[in-house]
């Protein structure tokens, strides 16, 4: 009888764990997609080898980031660099480390921007920092996560 009572609280304690902390996953990716709608990256991108000089500015700006399934995550973005100027939804494996979101990608490729993509970027309060590669050029890349202001709107009202 005893035996008995050890293991129905052992499997009541079991499922509550597992209850609360799929609460806890859903409540921090709902947090995560929350915070990463309407921001923008603002930081520095450095490239290895080169010492020409202090690191490159990079822009990221990100409309709104959803959960697929799994670690799948698109983050709907705006990207600028160099000459690129573009809009792209972009579908990355998202893992968690704790309660640190991490973008994890391997050799991917970007819609409008190329193949050979790798990065390792966790985001942190209001920072981001990571690793990137494109083919043979990889460094670092850091920075501050805004929020994106609205634009002003040059449309006249309706009379």
């Amino acid at each position: 009888m005893r035996q008995n009572l050890v293991i129905t609280t052992a499997t009541l304690m079991l499922l509550l764990a597992t209850s609360l902390q799929a609460d806890d996953s859903e409540a921090r990716e709902k947090a995560f997609s929350a915070r990463m709608s309407n921001v923008t990256l603002v930081g520095s991108f450095t490239v290895d080898g080169r010492a020409d000089g202090p690191p490159k500015a990079e822009r990221y700006e990100i409309k709104s980031v959803t959960k697929l399934g799994g670690n799948l995550w698109t983050f709907v973005t705006r990207v600028k660099y160099g000459n690129v100027d573009t809009k792209v939804p972009i579908t990355v494996p998202l893992e968690w480390a704790g309660g640190t979101p991490m973008v994890s990608l391997t050799d991917a490729t970007l819609p409008g921007l190329g193949s050979a993509f790798s990065a390792r970027v966790i985001f942190h309060g209001d920072r981001y920092a990571g690793t990137w590669q494109h083919g043979k050029v990889g460094g670092h890349m850091f920075g501050r996560i805004e929020t994106t202001k609205p634009q002003a709107t040059t449309e006249q009202p309706a009379k």
